[in-house]
């Protein structure tokens, strides 16, 4: 995902409706330069399924159709920045999974009502900063840690292999091997021929 912007949530919508059926996903949020508050895309993320709908012609149903139950883990680097450092951070807070990868750039800081001046210019304040529940400021100045570090070797990379996405990879592997998330098994149909219950 390039932005947290409304760009960014095309992609990640409509790359989602096409893959959240998948047992595993991987969320690639390095270079993300931000753009806005990344909370619906925790919100689509972290969706859980309620139930299914046995369908007599095709495949059964799950309510909410468009949410992904499966294992997930983030991709971030030293390029991931504001609602690039918001979205790990926000990964990690509702448990989706881990981050791996490098530290994000820890340019947390909003801007708003920036006027546009006369000449085409613009003035940008810094106007809004992040802190947690506990009351402590966080993020901007120093980024999100990744829980498991693992460095883009430019050697590595110019051969063709990506170490970290080799590594989440693996690590969703990992998680599905010890929890499967496939739908549960259809239970039999009940047998109703001749029940009648008052």
């Amino acid at each position: 995902m390039r932005s947290t912007g409304a760009d960014g949530q095309s992609e990640l919508y409509r790359n989602f409706r096409a893959q959240y059926n998948k047992p595993g996903l991987i969320i690639d949020v390095r270079w993300n330069s931000g753009g806005q508050i990344p909370d619906r895309f925790i919100e689509l993320l972290g969706r859980k399924v309620t139930n299914f709908w046995a369908v007599r012609d095709g495949r059964d149903w799950q309510t909410p159709h468009v949410a992904h139950a499966g294992a997930k883990a983030m991709l971030m680097n030293g390029w991931s920045g504001s609602g690039g450092d918001a979205f790990p951070w926000l990964f990690k807070k509702t448990g989706l999974g881990p981050l791996i990868g490098e530290r994000t750039w820890g340019g947390l800081i909003g801007m708003t009502g920036a006027p546009a001046l006369i000449d085409g210019g613009r003035i940008t304040v810094p106007t809004f900063s992040i802190y947690d529940t506990a009351g402590e400021w966080i993020i901007e100045g120093y980024g999100v840690e990744p829980d498991l570090p693992v460095v883009a070797d430019p050697t590595q990379l110019a051969a063709g292999t990506d170490p970290q996405l080799e590594r989440a990879i693996t690590e969703v592997q990992k998680a599905l091997e010890a929890n499967p998330n496939g739908s549960p098994k259809k239970p039999a149909y009940p047998q109703r021929a001749g029940v009648l219950k008052r």
